[in-house]
């Protein structure tokens, strides 16, 4: 990956917080629409999720996910130009109470404010999931397959 592709890599990261999230479970596929906070270190995407909502269901179920997030559609001609990514990997349901918890609620608080309320209610839990691969596309043509040490150089 070229430091240009990192950095649109890293942007695209950064500057997101709305992505489609796709489980599955006894062969049925489900994507919806989650908000999520990059961790400092690139490996960890937080979603804090109702365990009321089928996607949340299906993971805990069977913790493979997939997180795929895309550049905003600017309205160009050919929107395959676009940067996207799909981030692979296990989801955690971190112990509520716990330090790395604690710290994972505070990062997902900076982002997001005014979900404070509901990390009082029951059913929402506080998710992890743990990156191990990802295919990138920084523009038609150009898809990379990534591995979790390819984001360790991205830094934030």
């Amino acid at each position: 990956m070229t430091e240009s592709e990192a950095a649109r890599l890293r942007d695209l990261l950064l500057d997101t917080r709305w992505g489609a999230l796709a489980t599955t479970l006894d062969e049925t596929p489900y994507a919806s629409w989650v908000a999520f906070v990059v961790e400092p270190d690139f490996q960890g995407f937080l979603l804090h999720l109702s365990r009321l909502a089928r996607h949340t269901r299906f993971m805990l179920e069977n913790p493979l996910a997939s997180l795929a997030l895309c550049e905003t559609d600017d309205g160009r001609r050919d929107p395959q130009t676009l940067a996207r990514v799909s981030l692979s990997g296990k989801v955690q349901d971190l112990v509520r109470g716990s330090d790395d918890y604690n710290q994972a609620q505070a990062r997902y608080l900076s982002r997001f404010p005014e979900a404070e309320h509901t990390f009082g209610f029951g059913d929402f839990h506080l998710f992890r999931l743990k990156l191990d691969q990802a295919q990138f596309v920084p523009g038609l043509g150009q898809a990379k397959r990534l591995r979790r040490s390819d984001f360790a150089g991205l830094g934030e």
